[in-house]
């Protein structure tokens, strides 16, 4: 008998933090932080796209999509869809026909840890997409059940329903609502005083000068002569 385990949709993120949120790169967290990434493995299939909204989290089993097509019904303006493929890596869900699905429904992006399919129809679309790459092999309506907006794991991080997604080309970064604001603002900060520094690099300092790795070296040879 199919098990269908199904939860409220999450509330979305403030327009305003949203908008703070895309001028933030993954990478520029990076510096600060190692936790919350997905794995490197979830790769983007467009380039240049980066996108930052609550989590609607998705887990369904290998051969069946059911429940995804179920909710594709639900999604709502500023979505983004987070799938757990529960260790399937053969088969694909998500396709062109789910992607015109979820772009209608006003989803903002997809992330699906495995494959996709239909990449042309995907990049026609210009639908945001991350995921395992590419498979032939794809699911279908089994009817076996699955849950939506209940704690998953996609690319070895934990996802809440609500949670906090930025993803661009370096990568996805999960992160709880209510740090989101913080994180974003310290990553701004930082990214403006990175563009300080190139460029001053560009008019002829040297990286290692400002950045204190040349002082560091000479120290240490110093040292190591007594």
């Amino acid at each position: 008998m199919p098990d269908y385990r199904i939860a409220p949709m999450p509330e979305q993120l403030p327009a305003a933090l949203v908008e703070k949120l895309q001028r933030v790169e993954t990478a520029t967290v990076g510096h600060s932080q190692h936790w919350g990434f997905m794995d490197r493995g979830i790769q983007p299939l467009l380039r240049g796209k980066r996108i930052a909204g609550a989590a609607v989290t998705l887990a369904i089993p290998g051969q069946d999509s059911t429940l995804l097509h179920h909710t594709l019904g639900l999604l709502r303006p500023g979505d983004i869809l987070v799938v757990d493929r529960l260790g399937d890596d053969k088969h694909a869900c998500w396709g062109g026909g789910v992607t015109v699905a979820a772009k209608a429904a006003g989803a903002i992006g997809g992330i699906v840890d495995g494959p996709c399919t239909d990449l042309t129809e995907i990049e026609d679309s210009d639908f945001p997409m991350w995921c395992r790459g590419m498979s032939p092999i794809t699911t279908r309506l089994y009817n076996l059940g699955g849950t939506l907006n209940l704690p998953i794991s996609c690319g070895n991080v934990p996802v809440k329903a609500g949670d906090v997604i930025l993803a661009d080309e370096s990568g996805v970064l999960v992160l709880p609502r209510d740090e989101a604001e913080a994180i974003a603002d310290a990553a701004l900060a930082r990214q403006e005083r990175g563009e300080r520094s190139q460029d001053r690099v560009k008019a002829g300092e040297k990286l290692g000068d400002l950045s204190g790795a040349t002082k560091m070296v000479l120290d240490a040879i110093a040292a190591a002569k007594g």
